[in-house]
């Protein structure tokens, strides 16, 4: 991957409060973890590296993105990386997933002391590192402002100097639930859903982000690939049965989503060619997102990810069209 080089300039921002300038395009790991089809680990090393000496310096994790194998392949690519420092955001997993019914689940039971405990160290092994520069909770709710003892134990791992800085990720299509941890500034960060189909976000959970300076982040920002504007009929039968994409887009999904992006193509014309940029810019052009997930595997992948950085906001009478394209469903059930 000798591309690199031919990359001049990626656009950083702050990251909320911490004083971090991150890359505002993220690179995602969750592919890593062999969950979205079959990888190549050392591939999946010289995807990062490549993207490192491309100028993206932070990366996102998790330990259930392939039961902690996607974070083992960021620590090595992290202990080969020399170019310059980069940050890690991993997450922990809680015992059981809640129902998407229950509103707000009891986080006594999402992230017990011993089982967080236990999530975080497990990472700092994988990672193979003494701090974790960003340790996210991967299923945030509504009680964890009653029951902090998340918080608790998440700050005696910061006073050993194996956490930075502490973020949750809040779960999927419910950014409402994050408003009020936002306005506190309990957390340097929170993960959100994104994109063209997904504006509720920019409702209430930036502005309370902005007033007390937390980072967001914002993922899913091509919804799973179908913004990438590459798919059409066939592609459904090309993904490995079991995946996450051939989960995600079952049934008459995959084809209400096509139906969708066509809608979505047909409105904005000729106005812009690039669907995946159209959708890249959406989510930089608000200021409140700090950095923007992305998915890449290859060195191709990665030099047109980080060409959406250095282009101009979206036109006034583009902007105007896409709210009208806004299409909230939850496929991650």
């Amino acid at each position: 991957m000798s591309e690199a080089n031919a990359v001049t300039n990626i656009k950083s921002r702050k990251f909320g409060r911490t004083g971090w300038d991150v890359s505002e395009i993220a690179f995602g790991a969750w592919q890593l973890g062999g969950q979205w089809g079959a990888v190549d680990d050392q591939e999946s090393i010289d995807a990062l590296l490549f993207a490192f000496d491309s100028g993206i310096n932070f990366v996102d994790t998790a330990q259930m993105y392939g039961i902690g194998r996607s974070e083992e392949i960021v620590g090595r690519a992290i202990r080969q990386n020399k170019s310059g420092k980069v940050w890690v955001a991993t997450k922990g997993q809680p015992p059981e997933w809640p129902s998407v019914e229950d509103p707000n689940p009891k986080y006594s039971k999402l992230y017990p002391r011993k089982h967080l405990q236990d999530q975080v160290e497990g990472s700092l092994r994988r990672l193979g590192v003494e701090c974790i520069d960003l340790y996210q909770l991967h299923c945030w709710a509504p009680d964890g402002m009653n029951n902090q003892e998340w918080l608790e134990v998440l700050r005696e791992f910061q006073q050993q100097g194996k956490i930075d800085k502490i973020g949750v990720s809040i779960r999927d299509y419910r950014p409402d639930d994050g408003v009020d941890l936002a306005k506190s500034g309990l957390v340097d960060s929170l993960q959100v859903i994104y994109n063209i189909f997904e504006q509720e976000p920019d409702k209430e959970l930036f502005q309370a982000a902005a007033s007390s300076g937390t980072a967001i982040i914002a993922r899913v920002a091509l919804d799973s690939g179908s913004l990438s504007g590459a798919w059409d009929e066939s592609t459904y039968a090309s993904w490995e049965p079991g995946s996450v994409l051939h989960t995600l887009f079952r049934d008459e999904r995959f084809k209400d989503t096509l139906e969708r992006v066509s809608k979505l193509k047909a409105d904005v014309g000729e106005g812009f060619q690039n669907l995946s940029e159209l959708a890249v810019r959406f989510v930089l052009d608000r200021d409140e997102v700090s950095t923007a997930i992305l998915g890449m595997s290859s060195a191709k992948r990665i030099l047109q990810n980080i060409s959406f950085s250095n282009q101009p906001k979206l036109g006034a009478e583009l902007k105007s069209i896409l709210p009208r394209h806004e299409w909230r469903r939850n496929y991650y059930v």
